[in-house]
């Protein structure tokens, strides 16, 4: 299985980040104290914008103190949750997880399925897929699973065909058709929305897609379909913290049908919540 590894400079970024968001002396508590509030790391949208929706509309009638952390990147998150910084975050689906307990170590684990944020494929050339010329250049996420799960949108249109064996990990030397000639370009997905003015088009991560002012729903010239998509944004905690009775709260709440609502209401289809938890 390949993996990818950011650039020194994009790591250095996040770091300065993460310092930020985590900064030593905060005031909440992360999985070793559960005596006081739930710190929960989140990207800002949409996964910041639900945590603030619950902290200041549900969480006091449920006994619950939140403080919500957000983060910029996709690495952060999670090394804050393995040491302790946090006591949950919001951002990421199952199998961005479970890649990342295998190459970094950790042992972080799914609550619940709270939201499905679709992926799409955007370009300010073309009003379609089948309007992508020949030989035209996709930028794609830059780590395993984004990267396969982009793949797997472009080939459900039949852009191009993967081999059989491909698995969630593809990468583009697992295509085995491509009869326009694309050619791909794996970019950090927080720059995906800035690439698009050096590209012909663009698979986006939704909440990078929303940070800049598009709308997956409207603006997407392809989209996931939501039909056994496995890319559900999960609570997740580190491995052992699944009864935190704090956690627990959180997970009622999020998948409340007040929080549903809001997310149906504030988003518009471009953000769809998970029913049946």
């Amino acid at each position: 299985m390949r993996k990818h590894t950011l650039p020194l400079a994009v790591l250095a970024g996040a770091l300065t980040l993460g310092l930020t968001a985590c900064g030593a002396g905060g005031s909440g508590a992360g999985s070793d104290d559960k005596s006081g509030p739930l710190v929960v790391g989140a990207t800002p949208t949409p996964a910041g914008e639900v945590l603030t929706y619950v902290q200041q509309k549900l969480a006091k009638k449920a006994g619950l103190e939140l403080e919500i952390k957000e983060f910029t990147d996709y690495v952060l998150p999670n090394t804050a949750l393995q040491d302790g910084t946090l006591g949950a975050n919001l951002y990421q689906h199952k199998p961005y997880l479970d890649d990342f307990n295998e190459s970094k170590g950790t042992t972080l684990a799914p609550v619940v399925e709270v939201y499905l944020p679709p992926m799409g494929l955007y370009s300010e050339t073309a009003q379609r897929p089948g309007e992508l010329k020949k030989g035209a250049t996709i930028a794609l996420p830059n780590d395993t699973t984004n990267e396969g799960r982009a793949l797997e949108l472009l080939a459900s249109e039949g852009l191009i065909e993967l081999k059989k064996d491909a698995g969630a990990d593809a990468s583009p030397e697992d295509i085995a058709k491509n009869p326009k000639g694309l050619t791909f370009k794996e970019i950090e997905p927080a720059q995906l929305p800035r690439s698009l003015k050096d590209v012909d088009a663009a698979v986006i991560n939704n909440n990078y897609a929303l940070d800049a002012g598009r709308s997956p729903k409207k603006d997407a010239i392809l989209l996931e379909s939501v039909e056994d998509n496995p890319y559900n944004n999960v609570l997740a905690v580190k491995k052992g913290d699944e009864d935190d009775p704090r956690v627990k709260k959180l997970a009622k709440l999020l998948t409340s049908p007040e929080v549903q609502r809001f997310i149906e209401d504030k988003y518009q289809g471009s953000v769809l919540p998970v029913t049946g938890n």
